[in-house]
């Protein structure tokens, strides 16, 4: 936005009056100018702005884009899984961070990071790391929360700051393009938490918060399932236990919380979810619902495609082309879980975000032609520029319906 210069010629002749009228007029106008609510351009605080203004940047400066740290986790036979997952969330403005198990070979880790190392975009912009000592993970225990937390420490000594932390798994998607989720979130508080949450647990207090499981993945070097105590125990009194789904969108300040630990909160929980069945589903629910710096920051949502048979199994159902359309308009930027390979896949690449095979997917970053099939992502432009599409309101309509004052605090942490 320019701002306009107001330029006063003076003469000898005029009295002194005159120029004690023109001090009183500029007071006046400066008081004006800055006692302005619309003047600032980014909400300071985890209460939203209303759906009015919080994206109209028409008569605002545009804010500054966020910077995402992705998670990416496999297991053995992954290694294409992520690297297409990679390529098609790919932005050299976000931080990603791609994970094997245990149970992965060696050699499917190489395969994996020779493939970061040979990628010319990869290379010049370094935000892709691959985990070289990689963890044990039991999918039901508590090794699955430590080899997150561990991706999070490491991305907390990456030298640039990021905004938020997104977890995906090899059988996940996106639905919008980088350019698209960068638009939007760039107008919300860098404090918002995204993670479905609630307190009516259920029948899971006694499928998961009573019994007593121990993880044989803690110190075992073979992967085996989880041993059940045959003990129980009580509820817990000297917190309130959340759970909901493990796929969050975390922000930076809560994550640092919950790694440092200036309050000892996070490790007491820590000690409490690791005897605890699918811990990763209740663990940062519970310390952002039980602190009062946080619990005002959720948003109760996940920001995932996910569809469960009737009665619910353990593990959703594969996505197939029949649910595409209605993918397409729950306006959630993820997905899961994808068959390898699946066709949906490739018509999610071809009519959302406009990829081709094996390579990433186009943002405005990418300043090259396209023309006779060549890469346009092959020469690059500024990171710091996006060019949202059409899909970006599909995005924009859910992010103002969870943020919505009917709708946003009474969901929290209930």
């Amino acid at each position: 936005m320019k701002r306009s210069h107001i330029r006063f010629i003076h003469h000898k002749k005029w009295s002194t009056p005159i120029i004690v009228v023109t001090i009183l007029a500029l007071i006046l106008l400066f008081t004006l100018i800055f006692s302005n609510p619309s003047s600032s351009n980014r909400p300071k605080s985890s209460t939203p702005q209303s759906k009015s203004n919080l994206f109209n940047a028409k008569a605002e400066i545009l804010p500054e884009l966020p910077r995402l740290a992705y998670l990416i986790s496999g297991t053995k036979n992954d290694v294409v899984r992520i690297k297409r997952l990679l390529q098609a969330v790919y932005h050299p403005r976000n931080y990603y961070l791609l994970n094997l198990d245990l149970e992965a070979s060696d050699s499917e880790r190489l395969e994996l990071a020779k493939y970061v190392k040979s990628e010319v975009v990869i290379r010049e912009f370094g935000n892709v790391k691959v985990v070289g000592k990689s963890d044990l993970v039991t999918y039901k225990g508590p090794t699955m929360l430590a080899s997150t937390l561990h991706a999070i420490a490491i991305l907390l000594k990456l030298p640039k700051n990021w905004d938020w932390f997104i977890n995906l798994s090899a059988s996940d998607y996106p639905l919008l393009t980088q350019d698209d989720i960068l638009h939007i979130f760039s107008y919300l508080p860098r404090d918002l938490n995204f993670l479905e949450h609630s307190s009516n647990i259920g029948y899971k207090e006694f499928s998961r918060a009573r019994p007593i499981i121990i993880d044989p993945g803690l110190y075992h070097l073979k992967k085996s399932g989880v041993f059940w105590a045959k003990e129980k125990r009580s509820m817990p009194a000297s917190f309130k236990v959340f759970m909901g789904s493990e796929w969050v969108m975390l922000s930076r300040s809560f994550l640092e919380f919950c790694i440092w630990g200036w309050d000892n909160l996070p490790r007491t929980l820590l000690m409490y979810y690791t005897n605890f069945l699918f811990s990763l589903e209740g663990y940062f629910h519970t310390i952002v619902c039980n602190h009062k710096d946080y619990q005002n920051t959720t948003v109760n949502h996940d920001l995932h495609y996910i569809k469960w048979d009737n009665p619910p199994k353990q593990y959703p159902i594969n996505l197939t082309l029949e649910h595409f359309e209605d993918m397409l308009q729950s306006g959630v930027p993820f997905a899961r879980t994808f068959a390898t390979d699946d066709p949906v896949l490739d018509k999610i690449d071809k009519d959302i975000l406009r990829r081709s095979h094996g390579r990433f997917s186009p943002g405005a970053w990418c300043m090259g032609s396209s023309a006779l099939g060549k890469d346009p992502c092959i020469t690059n432009g500024s990171p710091d520029i996006v060019k949202p599409s059409a899909g970006s309101r599909s995005l924009e309509k859910l992010v103002l319906k969870l943020l919505d004052t009917e709708n946003f605090r009474s969901r929290q942490c209930k």
